[in-house]
């Protein structure tokens, strides 16, 4: 309500006699921040959720080629298999040695890239959670905007 809006309240509903009372009302700010301000914080913490999946996706497709690159043998010393050993391996290497790898002939199963996904994956988890916990957006929230 505007500060010039009037409420018109009856008071007596007995069919003979009906009192009007015109009061006018001040509309009092609800402690809190301006809806503007509570949209623009939901609209940033919903992106920064999107950009942390996106993120997430990405380096587990990366992980994913390497997985299969090195489980189907693939030459080290070509350009495209180069490049995801080189994007991958910063990516791997803090969790190379947790567990062997295991091999036949040329094919590599690499254990340490599928451990590398998994902590990836609670890490980014953890991450939207932990916004979430911060800044609860609830269902009614998403259809409004």
């Amino acid at each position: 309500m505007t500060p010039q809006e009037e409420v018109t309240i009856v008071e007596n509903q007995n069919p003979t006699h009906v009192v009007k009372k015109t009061i006018r009302q001040v509309e009092q700010r609800v402690k809190g921040e301006a809806p503007q301000v509570v949209y623009e914080k939901k609209k940033t913490i919903l992106r920064s959720n999107q950009i942390i999946w996106y993120i997430l996706g990405f380096i587990e497709v990366l992980l994913t080629f390497r997985l299969f690159l090195k489980m189907l043998g693939a030459n080290q010393y070509v350009g495209f298999t180069s490049f995801i050993y080189s994007i991958t391996a910063p990516l791997a290497l803090p969790f190379s040695g947790v567990v062997g790898v295991s091999g036949t002939g040329s094919s590599i199963l690499e254990w340490s890239t599928i451990i590398a996904g998994i902590v990836y994956l609670c890490i980014a988890w953890g991450l939207i959670y932990l916004l979430e916990i911060i800044y609860p957006i609830t269902p009614s929230d998403l259809e409004n905007e």
